[in-house]
C-alpha cells in the first residue's frame, strides 16, 4: 500500500502588507478635519441664509452694493435695509455667482449682520474676511479669496446708504488706493497677501482674484508684489 503524499504547509505567518497612509490633499487648519469644508460651511452652502431668490425690487431696499466681475468668476450683490433711528442693519439680502466658499461666506455674513436685532453700521464696517472665516470654522487656504467679496459688497452698500442720506462724512474710503476696479482689491490687500506668504502673481491672484478679469492692472500688481516682497522678505525672496 502506497503511503499518502503529505504536502507541507507553510505555517509561518504571512508578512503583513504595509498600508501607506496617504496624506489628505486638504486639512482644515482650524478643526484638523480631512474634509475641505467644515460642517458649518456645508450647512450654509446647502441651505444658504438670506439669499434673494426672486428678482429684487429696488423700492424694497434702502441700499445696494456690487463687487466683482463675471470675468473673474465671482459677482456679489448685496441689498440692505437700515433702521435710521438705531443706525442698525435690519435686513441683508444677497446674490452671488461663485463657488461653495463664496456662497457659504456670504450666507454667514448675512447672519452675522442681522442677528440680535441687527448690527450697528459702524460695527458692520469693521467686519473682515478673518471674522467670517472664524464663524465658518475656517476655509481652505486656496478658498480664502472667496470670503473677501462679501465684506467689500457690504461696505459698498453702506456707502450707498450714506450717499442717499447725505451722510457724506461717514463714507468709507479704503485705506489705500484701489488696484482693481472690478474686485475692489486695494494696495493694502496686496500687502496683506504678501505678508501671508503669497509672493508671486499667481499666489496673490489665488487669494484676491486681482487682475483676473482686469488684466490692465497686472503690471501694477506685479510692481506692488515686488515692493512688498523685498520690504518684508528681502531682495532675494522669490
Amino acid at each position: 500500500m502506497k503511503k499518502p503524499i503529505v504536502k507541507k504547509v507553510n505555517t509561518k505567518p504571512a508578512t503583513p502588507i504595509k498600508k501607506t497612509k496617504q496624506k489628505p490633499d486638504v486639512v482644515n487648519k482650524f478643526t484638523g478635519d480631512v474634509w475641505a469644508y467644515s460642517d458649518i460651511v456645508r450647512s450654509h452652502f446647502f441651505e444658504p441664509q438670506n439669499i434673494l431668490w426672486e428678482k429684487p425690487v429696488d423700492a424694497h431696499f434702502d441700499a445696494e452694493g456690487v463687487v466683482g466681475s463675471p470675468a473673474c468668476g465671482d459677482v456679489m450683490r448685496v441689498w440692505i435695509n437700515i433702521n435710521p433711528k438705531k443706525d442698525t442693519i435690519t435686513e441683508f439680502k444677497w446674490r452671488t455667482f461663485g463657488c461653495a466658499s463664496a456662497i457659504a461666506a456670504t450666507s454667514m455674513l448675512s447672519v452675522m449682520v442681522t442677528e440680535k436685532k441687527g448690527m450697528k453700521i459702524d460695527e458692520a464696517l469693521t467686519i473682515r474676511p478673518q471674522d467670517i472665516m472664524k464663524r465658518l470654522g475656517g476655509l481652505p487656504d486656496r478658498k480664502i479669496h472667496c470670503s473677501v467679496l462679501g465684506d467689500k459688497a457690504l461696505r459698498a452698500a453702506i456707502n450707498d446708504w450714506f450717499k442717499k442720506t447725505k451722510q457724506f462724512t461717514r463714507i468709507v474710503v479704503e485705506g489705500t488706493r484701489v488696484v482693481d476696479d472690478n474686485t475692489k482689491v486695494t494696495e493694502a490687500d496686496i500687502e496683506e497677501a504678501v505678508l501671508e506668504g503669497a509672493i508671486t502673481l499667481e499666489a496673490v491672484q489665488k487669494r484676491t482674484k486681482v487682475g483676473i478679469g482686469n488684466p490692465d492692472c497686472i503690471p501694477r500688481v506685479e510692481e506692488l508684489i515686488r515692493f512688498y516682497r523685498e520690504k518684508y522678505f528681502g531682495p532675494d525672496a522669490k
